[in-house]
């Protein structure tokens, strides 16, 4: 059995890497996680890009560890915003990861904007660095809209605030769907999907 470290320690992002892998069919592939791997030395996300801090956080984890290592760098970009939060999505209220503070800020910048000017998209760079230094690096992007206020209890981030373009969203948010129904539409899913072909060689 090989193993793949996912740079995070977001259980609901691991969970949706291993559904990825299972749909995949890659039994000879197991996903672990920063806390199923001995402490390092996490570099900080300096980069102006998403690509750049999941590449950051790639190569930390490959070299710390000797596994192949993926990151994944996410966020939201509104576009009456001009693309912000984007790389600052998870700290946007001032502190890291207070999921109720960015969308309670995000919710009062956008209160004069209309309901046809609050397009948005979700965007993951997702990086996958093997020991030896080898990148492989893809983008998905998921579009749709801000709502007012927040819906759903599912997910994470900004999923109570956005509802997908997507039909078969049916007008929910991305909180209140269901997880094979985010895995199928989202950002993070659209570039996981990309990743297949390189787990595959691994597994």
């Amino acid at each position: 059995m090989s193993r793949v470290l996912l740079a995070s320690r977001n259980a609901k992002k691991l969970a949706e890497l291993r559904r990825v892998v299972e749909a995949a069919g890659l039994a000879g592939l197991e996903v672990v996680g920063l806390d199923d791997v001995p402490a390092f030395p996490e570099e900080a996300e300096t980069g102006a890009t998403f690509e750049e801090n999941a590449l950051i956080k790639a190569h930390a984890g490959a070299r710390a560890t000797g596994l192949p290592c993926i990151a994944d760098d996410s966020g939201l970009a509104v576009d009456a915003l001009r693309g912000m939060p984007g790389v600052l999505s998870a700290r946007w209220s001032g502190r890291h990861g207070d999921d109720a503070a960015n969308n309670a800020l995000l919710l009062g910048q956008l209160g004069d904007v209309p309901a046809a000017r609050r397009g948005a998209a979700f965007v993951s760079a997702c990086a996958l660095v093997s020991p030896s230094g080898e990148e492989t690096v893809v983008r998905g992007e998921w579009r749709g809209r801000i709502v007012d206020q927040p819906r759903g209890a599912a997910g994470f981030g900004y999923d109570p605030l956005f509802v997908p373009a997507d039909e078969s969203a049916g007008g929910r948010t991305s909180a209140e769907l269901a997880p094979a129904e985010k895995d199928a539409l989202s950002h993070r899913g659209k570039a996981l999907a990309q990743l297949l072909p390189a787990l595959r060689d691994l597994s």
